[in-house]
């Protein structure tokens, strides 16, 4: 049986879509393998967000080619999608974007017949034509990721998202729906709910209550799961849903994802985005008052024209006031085609990157106080969480509880044995270890 091996680089949207691919693959009789140099077709999936992915791309891309150079390599994702026929990769087999996934079939059946190099990067086909069964999840046991929608209409100016993956498409409601049960019917535990945006769901329908209406619905499907929301834009988050979490009856966990960016008034005009300092604190405090024990992690960007030490200093504020469970920052990315990459020339941009970089380390060691000190208020308390790894000659486990979404978070380490991944289990937090909890087991749920 031929193989194929899939390298999934960026975010858990093209987690999905490498998912996609094995299935496809699969269909056309190629058996998934872990092991590159087992495989016939090595695919990389590439991440093109900023300047720092596209080159892990390309690295990881040619670290295949020089390891395997008689194999047919796959560029494929993001980086494939925005510069397919701009690419001087001869030493790409295909370059395969990611808006018609249906064509890769096409593609491994080009790769079989002839030598020459595929270029493939077709537009999305019909929303309602797409595939939405996978039969493959690269997920830890018993968790999975669902995509909503594709795309973005916020056009922020830095943002290359819809360079890359077009204007918003929120996939059809019922096909959204028949794939959860799918999942919950698969014995999926946790559904992580991605989007660029949550909230825009259905807005390209010209209805804006259509996510609150999703997830609504998806949180009355019988089963015993849960339902984490990742990436909810804070200029647009929904009010209703914050009621809505309150009386899911814990199947929609209360953790909010929600990409601030920045808090100064001025940069996130900039930005094209309306929010203030006081905007956003509103907002956290509206949520945690109904849910007081919601769980809030953030992106920050350092470094944006426009941004000098007195709107750092506000972002400051920001974070402070904020209080924020965990918090992700990175440096503005100057993309071409951007509306923002005109702001300034390169030498301004590599004057101003080095100093954001000094800010960055400031910012991240205010963030890792305020993270240590909301950790602590789950010691003492009971939580369930879900097992992803045995440690080897360790009495012990790595699990995560509702405040820790996948790869993103810290991890709940669990003393003890009899677990192994994919359980749902009941642990008592007992102490803070760094990013960590530490936890005893007190008994298995499923």
């Amino acid at each position: 049986m031929k193989k194929i091996y899939i390298e999934s680089l960026g975010c858990a949207k093209n987690q999905v879509d490498s998912e996609i691919l094995l299935s496809y693959a699969d269909d056309e009789g190629y058996e998934r393998t872990q092991v590159p140099s087992e495989a016939d077709v090595i695919v990389v999936n590439t991440c093109g967000f900023i300047e720092s992915a596209k080159t892990e791309s390309i690295d990881t891309f040619f670290s295949f080619r020089n390891a395997f150079p008689d194999k047919k390599i796959v560029l494929a994702g993001c980086l494939a999608q925005r510069y397919a026929t701009e690419l001087e990769l001869n030493e790409a087999d295909a370059i395969f974007g990611n808006h018609d996934l249906g064509a890769f079939p096409k593609v491994l059946e080009g790769l079989e017949k002839s030598k020459k190099q595929i270029i493939a990067a077709p537009e999305y086909p019909d929303p309602d034509s797409e595939r939405d069964e996978r039969k493959y999840n690269l997920s830890m046991p018993r968790s999975a990721f669902l995509k909503i929608s594709e795309g973005c209409n916020h056009r922020c100016n830095y943002c290359a998202i819809p360079l890359i993956r077009g204007g918003l498409r929120s996939r059809p409601f019922d096909a959204v729906m028949t794939e959860a049960r799918r999942l919950v019917d698969s014995g999926i535990y946790e559904i992580n709910i991605i989007a660029q945006d949550l909230g825009a769901y259905g807005t390209d329908w010209g209805n804006g209550e259509r996510f609150c209406e999703l997830i609504k619905a998806l949180s009355e499907i019988e089963g015993n799961f849960v339902l984490r929301m990742l990436y909810i834009h804070p200029d647009t988050f929904p009010e209703k849903l914050i009621d809505i979490v309150k009386n899911s009856n814990g199947k929609i966990l209360p953790y909010f994802d929600i990409p601030f960016q920045h808090a100064d008034h001025k940069v996130l005009v900039g930005m094209k985005r309306t929010g203030s300092r006081e905007i956003y604190v509103d907002l956290i405090k509206r949520i945690r008052k109904a849910l007081p024990d919601a769980v809030i992690r953030s992106t920050l960007m350092l470094g944006f024209p426009g941004e000098g030490r007195e709107e750092f200093e506000e972002l400051l504020r920001f974070v402070e006031e904020a209080q924020l469970d965990w918090m992700g920052s990175f440096l503005y990315s100057r993309e071409e085609d951007t509306p923002a990459y005109s702001m300034r020339n390169q030498r301004e941009h590599n004057k101003a990157h080095k100093e954001a970089a000094k800010w960055q380390v400031e910012l991240e060691e205010l963030q890792s106080e305020i993270t240590a000190k909301r950790l602590e208020s789950f010691v003492g308390k009971k939580y369930l969480a879900l097992v992803e790894e045995n440690i080897k000659g360790e009495d012990l486990s790595i699990a995560r509880i509702y405040s820790q979404a996948p790869e993103v978070d810290g991890a709940t380490v669990i003393m003890g044995s009899d677990m192994k991944p994919g359980d749902v289990v009941e642990v008592g937090i007992r102490s803070v270890r760094g990013v960590d909890l530490e936890a005893i087991k007190i008994r298995n749920i499923q």
